[in-house]
C-alpha cells in the first residue's frame, strides 16, 4: 500500500486502494446536465456535471475547440485586471465577464461573440474582481444580472441591452437600504459584489463585498425583485434592536460597525425555498476591541427563507473573529448516508482547513463539533477574545492548523535558518492565539479553502483545493504611530498611507507579493496620474478610494513617489475643515486603534513559503464516513522540478469541477496549467499550458452532442503575466 502523511498527521490510503474502495463511476447522461446554468453549475453549488463524453479513457485527447479573446489584458507584460469569472451556459450560449467588467455572450460551440455590454460607458469606472453572472427566465423574457462597481445591472440575455423597467434604466444602486438607522454617510464607501446572486422565483438574492477595515459598510443580505429591481427584503447580519443576536454585540454597534457580509456566494434549495450562505468577519479584520462579544452573524453559515429573508438557522464557525477567517465559498448542498439514513446536508469548507457537515433543515452537525478553550493572553489592549472556539472532530482538517518547528522549510540551509530565526521570535502552538504587536506566524489568512468553491459527487464525495501559506501577522498601534509622526513632522501623505494603505501593503510598502503587491520603488513602474487613477477606480482586491478627498489621494501619491516637498500643496495637512481633519481617516464609520502590519506572507529569501511542502493540495473526502480518499499536491514550480524535487504544490486560487466521466478539472495554480485528475485516485491524466494563469473555476457543458470544458485565462495573480481569454476544450470531432 502507498501511503501519504498529511500535514496534520492523518495517514490516508492512496491510488489503487482508493480506486478499489471508491464508488463506481456513475454511467448516466442526464440531459439536464447539458447546460451550466448557474454559478457553481447548479443552485446547490455542486460544481458537478452528469456528462460522460469526456472520461478517464479519452481525456488525454482533449484539444482547444475555440478561444474567445476579450480584447483586454492584451499586453502579457502588463499587470492587468483579473478574470475570476466562472461562466454560465444556457441553451448553447455562454455568458461571462471581461477583466474590465464588461458582460458578454458568445456561441458556446464556437466562441463567436453575440454581444458585449460596457457598464462604464457613461460613468466613472470602479474596477474589482467579478466571479460570474446570474440568469433568470420566464417565457421569452431572459435576463442576465451582474454587478459592476456599486450597481446591479439587468440585461436582456438575447441582446445585452439594459432592461429599462429594472431600477433606474436597467441598474439598481447597491447602497439601497444599507444606510437604514446608521449615524454616518455610506455613499462613498465601497459596496459592490464580487460573486453573483442567486434567483428564486421572482427574487434575486444578493451578497456584497465591502471593506474589511474601519470604512466598512454593513454587509446585510438583500433580495431584489427581478422585474422592477425593488428591494424585497433585507437580513441584518449585524442585528438591530429587537432582533436575534443583538445582544452578541455592544449596544448600538450596528450604527458604526460594518462587514459580516456574504462575499463568497450562496446556494439554494428550491424545494425548501431556503437560501444558504456564509458570512465574513465583522470589521475590522484582526482587531475587535470595538465589537466585544460573539458577533452574530459574522462568520456564520446561514439558512434564510428565500422569499422573506427570515432566519431558519445559523451556525457560527468563528466567534469574535480576530484572524480574517471568513466563510470563503458557497455552501455545497449534498446528500450523504449518515447512520443508515440518507440526509440532505450542507457541506462548508473553511479558510482554516475544516469541513462542517450540517443537517440542511436544522443546522445541526452530522459529525461532532466541540467547543474548546483557546488562548486569551497577549491580546492588544482593549481586545476581549472569545474564550472558546468550535473544533469539528471529523472530517480531519485538510490544511495545517498551526506553525511548528517541524514545519520549517528546509529545502536549503539558508531558508531553514531564516525561517527558524523568526519562528523563535514569535508565538505558535494554537491557531487562535490573539494577534499582537509581537506577532504570530499563522495559516489561513488566504486559505485553506478559498473562493474557487468545492465540488461534490452525488455519492457524497467532496473535493476541495487548499493553500498552505504561512503569514507573519503583527499589529501596529496606529494612533500612537500617528501621534509620533506628527511630533517628528512626518508628512501628511505618510500619515494617510498608514491609515488607509498599510493594512494591506504593510507599513514598509512591501506587501504580500500576491494579492497586495509591493509598492517599493513604484516610481519606476507607474506615473503620478496612473497611481491617482488607480486610487480612484480600484483594481482587483483594491477598492476605489472615493471615500477620501482628492487632496488626500494626491498626498498619498506624493508620498509613494517620494516627491513630497515642503511647498507642495498636496502635502500640507489641512488646518481646517472637519471632514478632512477627522483623524485623517476620511469617511470612516469606525477607526480602530490597532491595525495589522499588512498582508505579509512569510517566505524564504528565495520567495517560497516558509514551511515544508506541500504548499497547495487537492483533497477528496467521503462525507458519508468523514474519511479521506486521497490528498495530492496541486501545482509545481518548474525550477524545483528541474532539481529533482517532487511536486510541492503551489498557492492556488480557483476551484474544481467534477464529472460523471470520472474526472476533476481545475486550473488555479501558479504554474498556469489546466489539469484533469482521476477523481477516484487523484492521478493527473491530462494537463494543458494556458497562455495565462487560469485563476478561475471552469465549467463544462454540451452543445449539439459535443461536450466542452471552458476556463478563463486571465493570469495577473501572483505577479504572473496577464491574459484576457476564455478557452474551451473538447475531444476531436
Amino acid at each position: 500500500m502507498r501511503r501519504l502523511v498529511l500535514p496534520y498527521g492523518l495517514v490516508v490510503v492512496l491510488a489503487g486502494i482508493a480506486a478499489a474502495c471508491a464508488p463506481p463511476i456513475e454511467k448516466r447522461n442526464d440531459r439536464t446536465g447539458a447546460d451550466w446554468p448557474a454559478y457553481g453549475g447548479n443552485n446547490g453549488g455542486n460544481r458537478y456535471s452528469p456528462l460522460i463524453q469526456i472520461d478517464t479513457g479519452n481525456v488525454h485527447r482533449l484539444e482547444v475547440a475555440w478561444t474567445y479573446h476579450t480584447g483586454e489584458n492584451a499586453d502579457p507584460a502588463e499587470r492587468g485586471y483579473e478574470i475570476q469569472c466562472q461562466p454560465i451556459i444556457v441553451d448553447g450560449i455562454l455568458y461571462g465577464t471581461t477583466p474590465q467588467l464588461k458582460a458578454f455572450a458568445v456561441k458556446a460551440d464556437t466562441g463567436e461573440e453575440l454581444w458585449k455590454f460596457d457598464p462604464f460607458s457613461d460613468m466613472d469606472p470602479r474596477y474589482h474582481v467579478n466571479r460570474g453572472v446570474a440568469y433568470w427566465r420566464k417565457g421569452d423574457d431572459q435576463r442576465i444580472f451582474y454587478t459592476a462597481g456599486p450597481f446591479l445591472f439587468a440585461l436582456d440575455a438575447r441582446t445585452g441591452q439594459l432592461i429599462p423597467d429594472f431600477g433606474d434604466g436597467g441598474k439598481v444602486s447597491l447602497y439601497v437600504g444599507l444606510d437604514n438607522n446608521l449615524d454616518h454617510d455610506i455613499s462613498n464607501l465601497m459596496v459592490t459584489a464580487s460573486t453573483p446572486g442567486i434567483v428564486y422565483q421572482d427574487v434575486l438574492i444578493m451578497g456584497s463585498r465591502v471593506s474589511e477595515f474601519g470604512d466598512a459598510a454593513p454587509g446585510h443580505v438583500r433580495a431584489f425583485d427581478v422585474h422592477t429591481g425593488a428591494l424585497r427584503w433585507m437580513f441584518h447580519t449585524i442585528p438591530q434592536p429587537g432582533e436575534y443576536g443583538y445582544d452578541t454585540w455592544p449596544e448600538d454597534a450596528y450604527k458604526y460597525m460594518g462587514g459580516a457580509n456574504n462575499w463568497s456566494g450562496m446556494t439554494l434549495d428550491s424545494k425548501r425555498g431556503v437560501v444558504y450562505l456564509g458570512t465574513g468577519s465583522p470589521s475590522t479584520d484582526f482587531y475587535g476591541g470595538g465589537r466585544h462579544g460573539q458577533n452574530l452573524f459574522g462568520n456564520c453559515i446561514l439558512a434564510l427563507d428565500a422569499l422573506t429573508g427570515a432566519r431558519k438557522w445559523h451556525f457560527q464557525t468563528i466567534h469574535h473573529d480576530l484572524w480574517d477567517r471568513d466563510i470563503p465559498n458557497p455552501p455545497n448542498l449534498i446528500q450523504v448516508r449518515h447512520q443508515g439514513k440518507l440526509i440532505d446536508a450542507v457541506a462548508q469548507a473553511t479558510k482554516d482547513g475544516l469541513i462542517y457537515v450540517l443537517d440542511r433543515d436544522t443546522g445541526e452537525p452530522l459529525f461532532p463539533v466541540e467547543e474548546r478553550p483557546v488562548p486569551l493572553e497577549g491580546a492588544v489592549p482593549g481586545e476581549a477574545p472569545w474564550p472558546t472556539q468550535p473544533y469539528p472532530v471529523k472530517p480531519a482538517p485538510f490544511a495545517r492548523q498551526y506553525f511548528t518547528e517541524a514545519d520549517i522549510n528546509d529545502l536549503d540551509s539558508v531558508s531553514y535558518h531564516h525561517v527558524r530565526k523568526r519562528f523563535l521570535e514569535t508565538r505558535s502552538g494554537n491557531k487562535f492565539i490573539p494577534p499582537s504587536i509581537e506577532g504570530t506566524l499563522v495559516f489561513h489568512i488566504g486559505g485553506g479553502a478559498e473562493w474557487g468553491g468545492t465540488a461534490a459527487d452525488p455519492e457524497g464525495v467532496f473535493y476541495v483545493n487548499s493553500n498552505e501559506m504561512p503569514w507573519d501577522l503583527r499589529m501596529m498601534d496606529l494612533q500612537t504611530s500617528l501621534r509620533e509622526e506628527r511630533q517628528r513632522q512626518v508628512s501628511w501623505g505618510e500619515t494617510l498611507y498608514l491609515t488607509h494603505c498599510a493594512a494591506c501593503h504593510g507599513a514598509d510598502g512591501k506587501g504580500s507579493g500576491a494579492a497586495y503587491p509591493s509598492l517599493v520603488a513604484i516610481e519606476n513602474r507607474m506615473e503620478r496620474h496612473e497611481i491617482g487613477t488607480l486610487l480612484l477606480t480600484g483594481k482587483g482586491m483594491m477598492p476605489a478610494f472615493k471615500h477620501i478627498s482628492e487632496r488626500q489621494r494626491a498626498a498619498i501619491v506624493s508620498f509613494l513617489l517620494k516627491s513630497e516637498k515642503p511647498d507642495d500643496p498636496h502635502n500640507d495637512r489641512p488646518d481646517s475643515g472637519q471632514e478632512e481633519r477627522q483623524q485623517d481617516s476620511g469617511n470612516f464609520p469606525y477607526v480602530a486603534p490597532y491595525v495589522n502590519n499588512g498582508q505579509v506572507q512569510f517566505r524564504t529569501p528565495d520567495g517560497y513559503p516558509g514551511v515544508k511542502p506541500p504548499w497547495g493540495t487537492l483533497n477528496a473526502v467521503d462525507l458519508n464516513t468523514g474519511e479521506y480518499l486521497w490528498q495530492v499536491p496541486l501545482g509545481e514550480f518548474p525550477e524545483l522540478k528541474a532539481k529533482g524535487i517532487p511536486p510541492t504544490g503551489t498557492e492556488n486560487h480557483g476551484g474544481p469541477i467534477v464529472t460523471a466521466g470520472g474526472l476533476l478539472f481545475i486550473g488555479a495554480t501558479q504554474d498556469e496549467l489546466f489539469r484533469a485528475f482521476d477523481k477516484r485516485t487523484g492521478e493527473v491524466l491530462w494537463a494543458y499550458q494556458l497562455p495565462a494563469g487560469g485563476f478561475a473555476t471552469p465549467a463544462t457543458y454540451e452543445v449539439s452532442g459535443r461536450q466542452y470544458v471552458v476556463i478563463a485565462a486571465g493570469g495577473t495573480k501572483y505577479g504572473r503575466k496577464s491574459g484576457g481569454s476564455y478557452i474551451a476544450f473538447a475531444l476531436p470531432e
